[in-house]
């Protein structure tokens, strides 16, 4: 039987319709100044709980007032630019009434996850790399947002259902991450040709397999 639904956030759930990359233009002015940034710091800055500029301080960035500003007013360019999908609004929303939890599970920085929960607000369980301190496919995002659901990831004996779903746009991430912890992922491809090319398509699946069992 399936219980619970995950969903990934940006590209699946959310999208910014004004890319600014912020922490990309931090990354830059770290390495104007002669640091050796590598691919680490990001993965640094979606794996603290901390803001922006507590970010660029702890790398040893050293921003003057003036490129604070700049960096604060590009952030918030970006985050007021975030939107959900039409389709992920409609689709939760079906899932919510069929009776599934539902929980969204992300690779992020912490300035994004307050404006995807206000988004998708209410829902059973959040996991963001920023909270847990890893990024995905590591199995404690998928458990952790499992324990707030209240269930437990394993695939049913019948026809290989998993008992929780996830669905998101990265195959290693949202789809093969996912199974290797025990849930069923699927892959989102956002494409005329993709095999789930949006989320009311998945919710439709969702429910025609439920109905099965």
């Amino acid at each position: 039987m399936i219980e619970g639904i995950i969903f990934d956030a940006f590209g699946t759930l959310v999208r910014i319709g004004q890319r600014t990359n912020p922490y990309r233009e931090m990354m830059r002015e770290g390495r104007r100044q002669g640091l050796a940034l590598t691919s680490d710091t990001m993965h640094f800055a979606m794996t603290t709980n901390q803001s922006l500029a507590a970010v660029a301080s702890q790398l040893g960035i050293a921003l003057t007032l003036s490129k604070l500003k700049e960096l604060s007013l590009v952030l918030e360019t970006e985050l007021s630019s975030i939107q959900p999908f039409p389709d992920a609004v409609e689709a939760i929303g079906l899932l919510r009434k069929a009776g599934f939890r539902i929980g969204i599970c992300s690779n992020l920085a912490y300035p994004y996850g307050p404006i995807v929960k206000s988004l998708f607000p209410n829902l059973d369980g959040y996991a963001f790399s920023y909270q847990l301190g890893c990024v995905k496919p590591d199995p404690v995002l998928y458990q952790s947002v499992c324990n707030q659901m209240g269930v437990q990831p394993g695939y049913c004996l019948t026809d290989g259902v998993g008992r929780v779903l996830m669905i998101g746009d990265s195959q290693r991430c949202d789809r093969d991450g996912p199974r290797a912890a025990g849930i069923m992922g699927f892959h989102l491809e956002r494409r005329p040709h993709g095999q789930i090319r949006d989320l009311n398509q998945f919710a439709s699946l969702v429910l025609e397999q439920s109905m099965d069992i």
